[in-house]
C-alpha cells in the first residue's frame, strides 16, 4: 500500500490542517444555542448574576468523529492511495510514428500512415500494464502528443489522432528527441521505437543510432514520380513574360515517361514529357506573357500511389502600372525621359487642362504653380517662387552641383559632381527636408516626406547640363520608386516543402532591412551568412521575404517524399514477445471517494441543519420539508 501522488509528509500535514479546522469549526457550532426569553415585563428582577459554566465535554461526537472519517478517506483518494507495492520492473518507452508526407501514401486502398496506426497499437499490447509510453510524431519536428503514461485509453487515443504532415521526416532530430526525453523524464528507460516508412533526403541519415532502438517498418509503393520544385519570376529583358521553372524527380527503380502540363487560368501555358531513369531529376523552362493576376498551375499526368506532389500551383500578381501625368507647355521635353521608365505610363497635358481632383499616380508639374496644390504625390520643375512650396532663399547662375545625400533612396547609384548648372532656384529647407542635391550656392533639389510627397527641383534638368547625363532618368526613377516602392518591387514565387529555407540574395545586405513573415503577419526569425538567408518554419502557407525592392513569395505546400528508404542495421526489427508482467499495484481512489462523500451526507442529514428542520417544524408539515430536502 503506497501514495501514488503524495508522499507521506505531505499527506500528514495536510490531514494535520484540515483536522485541525474542522474541529475548531465544530466547537464554535456547537457552542452556540438559541434560547427563547419573555418580554421584559416578565423578568424577575435579581441581585444575584447568572452563573456561567463551561462545557467540559462535546456535543455529539459522533458527528466530529464521522467528519473526520470523511476528510481522511478523501485526502487518500486525493493521495491515489493504491493496493500492493509500488512496481519496480515497469519501463518507459518512446514510440516515434512517421508523420511524414510520405506516410500519405496508399499501397493499394491502405494508406501507410493506417499501417502504422495498427503497428503502435499492436506495439503498445505487447508492453506490460504498468509500462509507461511517450507518443511522439515525426516529421520535420520531432512533437510529443503524449508524455510517459501508462493509461492505456490515452495511448490509445494519441495513436488513433495521429495524421501525416506536409512536410519530411528528420529522423535524426527524433531520435535526439527520444533519447533526451528517455535521460530527463524516465524513470527506468525502455526502448526508442520508430514505426513507419523511414523516407529520408539523402543528407539527413542519423548521425548516431541508440542502443535501445527498435525499428518497425511501413512497406510502401516503391515507383513514384514527383514535382521536386517549381519557381516563377518575371524576364529582365520584359516584365510582361513570366519566367516558368519547374523540376521533376523519378524516385522509383524503373525508367518513366512522364508528361508535365502547365496552365494559367485553366489554359495552357506549356507542356513538356520527361524521360526519366531511376533516382533521375529534370528540370523544365517555360516563359508566358501575360499582364493579369491569376493561378499558375504544373500537374503531372497519370496514377500514381502518392499524388500530393504530382500538382503545384502558385499565384501571380497582376502588372502594375503607375500612371504619371505631366502637366507642361513642352510635351516633347519629358516624355522621353519617362518612357526609358518600364512600368510607367505618363500622359502629358497643357499646363491650361490642370485638375486638382486627380489623385492617382503621380503629378509633375513643369515651370508651374497651381491655384491648388496637388493633394497626392508629385514633383516640381523650376516652380515660380511665390508658388513654391519649398522657400526659395535666392536665384543663382552657373552653380556647380557639389554634393548628393548617398544615404537618401532619392540618390541612390548617383555619383555625378561639378555639373554646372546655369540657372536655378536656391532654397531655404524646412525642418524636416532632406536636402537631396547641394550646389555651391545652396540646395538645389529637396525632397519632403509625410502623406502627400514630394521632389522640388530649382531648375529644369532636360534644360540644364543634366539632359545628357544618365543622372536624369536614374534620378527619376529613384523619385518613382521612391513615392511608389510597390510598382518597381521585383517579384518571385516559388512553390516548395516545410522545413529549413536557404535564399540566395543578390547582394549581402543589412539584416536590419530584411523582413520574413508568414501570410498571417507573424514574423519568422532567420539568420543572414554572406549572401544566404535562411529560415524555418514548419507551417505550410505563404512566407513572404522584403528585402528592399525585392520581394520572395515562398508557397510551402509542395510535400517532399524523401530519396530513399532509411534502412539501419545491427537494430531490433519488427514487434517484441508480449510481456507476462503483469500489474503489481491497483487503484482504489473511486472508492475512497465514494466513501467519503457518502460520510458527508450522513453526517449532515443526521447531525445538521436537516435534522434540525425536521425537529423543529410542526407535525403536519414535516413531510413537506422532507420533500424540499430531498
Amino acid at each position: 500500500m503506497f501514495f501514488l501522488n503524495l508522499s507521506l509528509p505531505e499527506f500528514l500535514a495536510i490531514l494535520g490542517s484540515v483536522s485541525g479546522v474542522v474541529v475548531a469549526l465544530y466547537l464554535l457550532d456547537r457552542l452556540r444555542k438559541k434560547h427563547i426569553v419573555p418580554t421584559l415585563r416578565f423578568f424577575v428582577p435579581t441581585e444575584k448574576p447568572p452563573e456561567l459554566k463551561h462545557r467540559r465535554r462535546l456535543q455529539q461526537p459522533w458527528s466530529l468523529f464521522l467528519q473526520l472519517i470523511s476528510l481522511l478517506l478523501l485526502l487518500l483518494a486525493l493521495a491515489q492511495l493504491r493496493l500492493g507495492s509500488p512496481d519496480r520492473s515497469s519501463r518507459d518507452h518512446v514510440l516515434i510514428i512517421d508523420t511524414s508526407a510520405w506516410m500519405n501514401a496508399r499501397n493499394g486502398q491502405v494508406r501507410l500512415m493506417d499501417q502504422a496506426r495498427t503497428a503502435a497499437r499492436n506495439y503498445v499490447r505487447t508492453l506490460p500494464s504498468s509500462d509507461r509510453v511517450m507518443v511522439v510524431r515525426a516529421d520535420v519536428l520531432a512533437t510529443p502528443a503524449i508524455l510517459f503514461e501508462s493509461n492505456r485509453a490515452k495511448i490509445q487515443q494519441a495513436i488513433d489522432q495521429t495524421q501525416p504532415s506536409a512536410g519530411p521526416l528528420n529522423i535524426d532530430e527524433a531520435l535526439q528527441f527520444a533519447a533526451r526525453a528517455q535521460r530527463l523524464r524516465a524513470q527506468r528507460p525502455g526502448e526508442i521505437v520508430f514505426i513507419g516508412s523511414g523516407r529520408i533526403a539523402a543528407d539527413e541519415v542519423p548521425s548516431s543510432i541508440p542502443p535501445n532502438f527498435r525499428y518497425i517498418s511501413i512497406s510502401g509503393p516503391t515507383e513514384h514520380v514527383g514535382l521536386r520544385k517549381m519557381g516563377v519570376r518575371r524576364s529582365a529583358d520584359d516584365p510582361d513574360v513570366w519566367e516558368i521553372f519547374v523540376a521533376v524527380k523519378n524516385y522509383g527503380t524503373k525508367l518513366r515517361s512522364v508528361p508535365l502540363v502547365v496552365r494559367f487560368g485553366g489554359a495552357p501555358a506549356g507542356t513538356r514529357t520527361f524521360a526519366l531513369k531511376p533516382g533521375e531529376e529534370a528540370n523544365a523552362g517555360f516563359q508566358y506573357r501575360t499582364r493579369a493576376a491569376g493561378w499558375l498551375e504544373a500537374r503531372l499526368i497519370g496514377a500514381d500511389a502518392f499524388s500530393q506532389d504530382t500538382r503545384a500551383i502558385l499565384e501571380l500578381p497582376p502588372r502594375k502600372i503607375l500612371p504619371v501625368t505631366v502637366y507642361s507647355n513642352q510635351p516633347d521635353l519629358l516624355r522621353p525621359v519617362f518612357h526609358a521608365i518600364p512600368g510607367v505610363e505618363a500622359t502629358v497635358l497643357p499646363t491650361a487642362r490642370y485638375d486638382a481632383k486627380l489623385n492617382q499616380g503621380i503629378v509633375l508639374l513643369d515651370r508651374f504653380s497651381p491655384p491648388v496644390p496637388p493633394t497626392g504625390p508629385s514633383i516640381w520643375l523650376a516652380p515660380p517662387e511665390r508658388g513654391s512650396p519649398i522657400t526659395v532663399q535666392s536665384t543663382g547662375t552657373k552653380l556647380k552641383l557639389t554634393q548628393w545625400l548617398s544615404d537618401h533612396p532619392l540618390a541612390a547609384g548617383i555619383r555625378t559632381k561639378d555639373l554646372e548648372i546655369a540657372t536655378s532656384e536656391v532654397f531655404r529647407p524646412a525642418a524636416g527636408d532632406a536636402v537631396i542635391a547641394e550646389s555651391d550656392g545652396g540646395p538645389i533639389i529637396v525632397a519632403r516626406g509625410g502623406k502627400s510627397q514630394m521632389v522640388v527641383f530649382g531648375f529644369q534638368p532636360v534644360l540644364s547640363a543634366m539632359k545628357y547625363e544618365l543622372t536624369t532618368p536614374l534620378l527619376f526613377a529613384n523619385i518613382l520608386r521612391w513615392m511608389h516602392p510597390d510598382t518597381f518591387r521585383s517579384w518571385e514565387s516559388t512553390a516548395g516543402t516545410v522545413g529549413t529555407i536557404n535564399v540566395d540574395l543578390e547582394a549581402e545586405l543589412d539584416p536590419s532591412s530584411i523582413r520574413v513573415v508568414t501570410e498571417e503577419g507573424q514574423t519568422l526569425p532567420f539568420t543572414v551568412e554572406g549572401k544566404t538567408l535562411r529560415f524555418f518554419t514548419a507551417t505550410p502557407g505563404l512566407v513572404r521575404i522584403l528585402t528592399g525592392d525585392r520581394e520572395l513569395v515562398y508557397s510551402l505546400t509542395l510535400p517532399q517524399p524523401g530519396d530513399s528508404d532509411w534502412k539501419p542495421a545491427n537494430v531490433r526489427y519488427g514487434l517484441p514477445r508480449r510481456s507476462p508482467i503483469g500489474q503489481s499495484s491497483r487503484d482504489i481512489w473511486q472508492w475512497l471517494a465514494i466513501l467519503g462523500a457518502a460520510g458527508l451526507l450522513i453526517d449532515w442529514l443526521i447531525y445538521g441543519r436537516m435534522r434540525r428542520m425536521v425537529r423543529l417544524a410542526p407535525a403536519g408539515s414535516r413531510s413537506a420539508l422532507w420533500r424540499k430536502a430531498s
